[in-house]
């Protein structure tokens, strides 16, 4: 991404506001982990995807006219000597506008005069905040702090949510997310093969996820997209496993459901194989009811269809193949079989935070995530890959990661070969 996708974005999202309105985004703050430490500082992705920058504590503050002509002033934590030491270097003035796109640049301090004048000045009758909230109980964002403040302060402004029009943006990719997507996509590979490779019985889920971190790092410092979940028979039957600290015997399946990520953007890639190399009957049974659902999937995507069928489509057509196959007794009990959904885009969040479509439009990404967890027989696994819709279909951007039996038992016999 360069300064130019950043003022675009910014760009697009102007035009979307009311004139006469404010528009205030903030990275966001540390969290504390326990006493002396905090987690390691994440900024809010769509701030990210509007200046390019991923400082804790900055905001940004546009206003938009009342003939459309839009100012904007970011606002930066100051030198701090001491605190840099401890900490790290913060990012200064000329490198946040040459990197945002944004030429005036001023200090926290400032914020709050700044945006009381704004306020009072009486050219403005809209305030648009990002109050997203994942779940109703999440902790405040800087934004719903705000929002309280502005209800008592400045009750003549009517408050708008920025994150539906964000939304919006984020949905459809542009040239150089989808080639972002596509390293991120090697280097995902990259990733799952050699976990693949190092496969044996025997191995704890925790050597797995080394293998995969340690591959990551040899492509960068950034490491997995997202919690990597990675898991060993009875250990699949909790979709999102982050323990790793089971053992994978032989002729158990490891699950693994992980992603790699670059210039921020990221993928989400789920393969399944028998720790021995070898598919058992039941193993190939299943896992190639779920490979014809995936191919299915990536035939029938294109533009126009419903975004709730992508799901719906997924769940009939591998529930009729499991009753084929003997696996389920009517396509009615899938259910029982299927866990989760079967799609969700991706982006700039695993789970990317964009405007559900009624329809699939070019250039969405999304996954096609077929999940089977057959308690019975002790064979559970997940079969993801990314979907990137064209102008006249979709393209399986993570095919190259090794998805039918023969590949994966093929990539396998590599490492084993030379252990034998």
């Amino acid at each position: 991404m360069d300064r130019e996708f950043y003022v675009g974005n910014r760009g697009r999202l102007y035009g979307m506001l009311e004139p006469g309105s404010l528009l205030v985004l903030f990275s966001g703050v540390e969290v504390r982990k326990t006493n002396d430490e905090f987690y390691p500082f994440y900024a809010h992705r769509s701030f990210v995807y509007l200046t390019g920058l991923e400082g804790k504590e900055l905001a940004l503050i546009a206003r938009k006219d009342g003939a459309g002509r839009v100012a904007e002033k970011l606002y930066l934590l100051p030198p701090d000597p001491m605190a840099e030491r401890w900490t790290g270097r913060r990012v200064k003035a000329e490198e946040a506008a040459e990197i945002s796109g944004i030429s005036e640049v001023g200090y926290v301090s400032s914020f709050e005069s700044d945006l009381h004048a704004l306020a009072n000045g009486g050219n403005y009758g809209r305030l648009y905040l990002d109050l997203y909230r994942a779940a109703p109980w999440d902790r405040d964002a800087p934004s719903h702090r705000l929002l309280r403040r502005v209800r008592s302060d400045y009750p003549f402004l009517r408050v708008e949510n920025a994150d539906a029009l964000i939304r919006r943006l984020r949905l459809t990719k542009q040239p150089c997310e989808i080639a972002a997507m596509r390293r991120a996509e090697e280097i995902t590979a990259a990733g799952i093969t050699a976990m693949m490779r190092a496969s044996r019985p025997g191995m704890y889920e925790y050597q797995y996820r080394a293998v995969w971190d340690y591959t990551l790092g040899q492509y960068g410092p950034q490491g997995p997209a997202f919690p990597s979940i990675i898991s060993a028979g009875r250990n699949n039957f909790c979709i999102h496993y982050n323990a790793c600290t089971g053992q994978a015997l032989d002729g158990d399946m490891v699950l693994n459901d992980v992603g790699a990520w670059h210039d921020r953007l990221m993928t989400d890639v789920s393969r399944g194989w028998p720790c021995n190399g070898r598919y058992s009957e039941r193993q190939k049974l299943l896992f190639n009811c779920a490979l014809a659902t995936s191919d299915h999937m990536f035939e029938i995507i294109k533009p126009g269809m419903p975004m709730a069928e992508v799901d719906r489509e997924i769940r009939r057509f591998c529930a009729q193949r499991l009753v084929d196959a003997g696996a389920l007794d009517r396509v009615e009990n899938v259910g029982r079989l299927m866990w989760h959904g079967g799609a969700h885009h991706v982006g700039f969040d695993v789970h990317d935070a964009v405007a559900t479509p009624e329809t699939v439009g070019p250039n969405m990404v999304f996954c096609v995530d077929v999940g089977i967890y057959h308690e019975d027989w002790g064979i559970g696994f997940r079969l993801e890959d990314n979907c990137l819709v064209t102008e006249t279909g979709c393209e399986n951007l993570s095919v190259a990661t090794p998805r039918t039996v023969e590949a994966i038992e093929d990539e396998m016999r590599k490492s084993f070969l030379a252990f034998n």
